[in-house]
């Protein structure tokens, strides 16, 4: 089996199909499962973000899981497949298993070092556990991602320099307002999610006079509220709540928008008839709506009268890249870059050596075998014989197994060590020819419970050496 991902993200899609292609946390299990129960996938779990989706899979054959895979994104975010294959990445083997790596590291997303996607990684892999569908090989893939996103937060400045999605979006939105922060504004969220709170939290810090939470659950806004001295609003009351706000930002989960033109017109001729101005603007206040939801929560016409700016993830896309070049996070991109490398290094000698394990654990239970009946034959011809008691014969068995688990133990060791080299197989298949060992037992090895505590019964199935990325 091989690891492969086929995915859509900021850099390959536009907004508008990333939005298509949104899963909503109902689709996302049933997606689990209908890939699951495919006949050449062994496990899979799917990341899910504002800004792109990649469906990880444990695979037999690259060209019909691919297919299989474009199939069931283009009947779950009803993008006929013609045109959503224009906008997908694929990666096979190592390349797969590198891709993760980067992105858990967050190499690859929007604004490089933003820290959610180690967190939006970490749910991807519980969702798929929790839905039976990991499977061994993408945990240990899994385990390799969280482990590099970790080490490149606390052992690099790459979170200190590159700034998170929200940071960059509330920077623009504050230019927008021709602010150099947020010092003195209100600001309105509405929804009450991950997003939301670190929207409100970041909103907070950058010194917004008020902040004010609108969610369809009352106690969540409650919650979020109170953790930064805000206060709440019901969504029925959006019109009138905006128009009190002077920088909107939005970030639920809605499949469809919250913000409609009808109630942004609402809101500002409440605006209107509070400042007595005849534009969109009291009192020459301008108007911004940051949209951080995906499938967008804002309605693109709200902009249209003077005075209000949409900014969404097309415009962030820009902003983040300038950010990106602003703060000069050369130096800790390289330093993640050899993380990431580092780390693959060690998932692979990994994944080769246990890739040998049924071949050595198959040589050692041969060599058992021959062992126990050489031994019984022994006790069968010295059974009686003056000097020698059942004591002693144990003293014998002993001797004769200490001898073979030191003659097996050099070769056994060495053709791990050799997994990972180039032809590295061929060790394997010596060690399979030398002692002719039977293929059923290897087999039988390999397919042994995967749960059993034995390491050397452990399968973990590697990526190979001469096949990367394919896009």
């Amino acid at each position: 089996m091989s690891v492969l991902v086929v995915g859509m993200s900021h850099k390959s899609a536009p907004v508008p199909v990333l939005e298509r292609a949104a899963l909503s946390a109902d689709a996302l299990p049933k997606l689990l499962r209908d890939l699951f129960h495919t006949g050449d996938v062994a496990g899979t779990f799917v990341i899910s973000t504002c800004n792109r989706i990649e469906i990880y899979a444990d695979v037999d054959r690259f060209h019909g899981s691919v297919a299989t895979v474009c199939e069931l994104l283009s009947r779950y975010s009803g993008i006929v497949t013609h045109e959503l294959t224009g906008h997908l990445y694929v990666h096979y083997e190592e390349g797969a298993v590198k891709h993760l790596l980067a992105v858990a590291a967050g190499l690859d997303s929007m604004v490089v070092g933003e820290g959610q996607i180690l967190g939006q990684v970490r749910s991807a892999l519980k969702a798929a556990r929790d839905n039976g569908t990991l499977g061994r090989v993408l945990g240990e893939v899994g385990s390799a991602a969280l482990r590099t996103g970790k080490r490149a937060h606390s052992e690099t400045g790459i979170d200190r320099t590159g700034a998170s999605l929200v940071s960059v979006g509330i920077d623009a939105a504050a230019e927008a307002l021709g602010r150099p922060s947020l010092s003195g504004l209100d600001v309105l969220v509405v929804g009450a999610g991950s997003m939301s709170a670190l929207a409100a939290t970041t909103a907070s810090r950058a010194g917004a006079a008020h902040v004010t939470v609108a969610n369809r659950t009352r106690g969540h806004a409650q919650r979020l509220a109170s953790s930064v001295g805000g206060g709440t609003a019901d969504l029925a009351d959006l019109p009138s709540t905006i128009a009190a706000a002077d920088l909107v930002i939005s970030c639920t989960g809605a499949s469809g928008l919250v913000i409609t033109a009808d109630i942004a017109a609402s809101a500002l001729s409440l605006r209107r008839a509070r400042g007595g101005g005849d534009t969109g603007t009291a009192a020459g206040r301008p108007l911004v709506f940051l949209d951080l939801a995906m499938p967008r929560d804002v309605d693109p016409q709200v902009a249209g009268p003077p005075g209000v700016t949409v900014i969404g993830m097309d415009e962030l896309a820009d902003a983040g890249r300038s950010a990106t070049a602003l703060v000069g996070v050369a130096d800790e991109v390289a330093a993640v870059r050899a993380i990431v490398e580092e780390e693959f290094s060690t998932y692979r000698a990994a994944a080769h050596a246990t890739q040998v394990t049924p071949t050595v654990v198959a040589l050692r239970a041969k060599a058992a075998e021959v062992v126990d009946a050489e031994l019984a034959r022994l006790a069968g011809r010295l059974h009686g014989a003056d000097g020698l008691d059942g004591r002693a014969l144990e003293e014998i068995a002993r001797t004769v197994r200490r001898v073979v688990d030191k003659l097996l133990h050099a070769p056994t060791v060495r053709v791990k060590e050799l997994a990972g080299s180039p032809r590295g197989d061929g060790y394997d298949e010596a060690l399979r020819v030398l002692f002719d060992l039977d293929p059923r037992t290897v087999e039988a090895v390999t397919c042994a419970d995967p749960e059993q505590p034995d390491a050397d019964s452990a399968r973990l199935p590697a990526p190979s050496a001469d096949k990367g990325s394919r896009e």
